[in-house]
């Protein structure tokens, strides 16, 4: 399985941005997709995931409300629509493939089998 994101780049504050992330591979029914993001100095942490048998969609706090996760139903194509953009979330985002995943477990990171590069997000103020 190979995971190529695409979409980052340089915005202002306020203004929105589109990750895309493009899986070449089989994704499971019992997986699911994430993105991750990884600020300089900070551990990999949760933005969002969906799972891949119900696209059921799980978000972390801080951007609940202002990031939707969704999937092209025609390919292995996951998407993450950030909107009203802070420079807090400035940061190397990646997309990753789960191929068995459960609700406990979704926001880890250790439970992702592949991973791509990551796309950088900055947010200027």
């Amino acid at each position: 399985v190979q995971v190529v994101e695409s979409g980052g780049g340089l915005v202002q504050a306020g203004g929105s941005l589109r990750l895309s992330c493009e899986v070449s591979g089989r994704i499971f029914n019992s997986g699911a997709v994430g993105w991750f993001r990884q600020a300089p100095g900070k551990d990999r942490e949760f933005v969002a995931a969906i799972m891949w048998r119900d696209r059921s969609t799980y978000y972390s706090d801080p951007v609940q409300g202002r990031f939707f996760i969704s999937r092209d139903t025609a390919k292995n194509d996951v998407y993450l629509q950030m909107d009203s953009l802070k420079p807090a979330v400035t940061a190397v985002y990646y997309c990753a493939v789960d191929d068995w995943t459960a609700n406990d477990r979704i926001s880890v990171p250790r439970w992702y089998d592949d991973w791509g590069n990551g796309t950088q997000v900055t947010v200027s103020a």
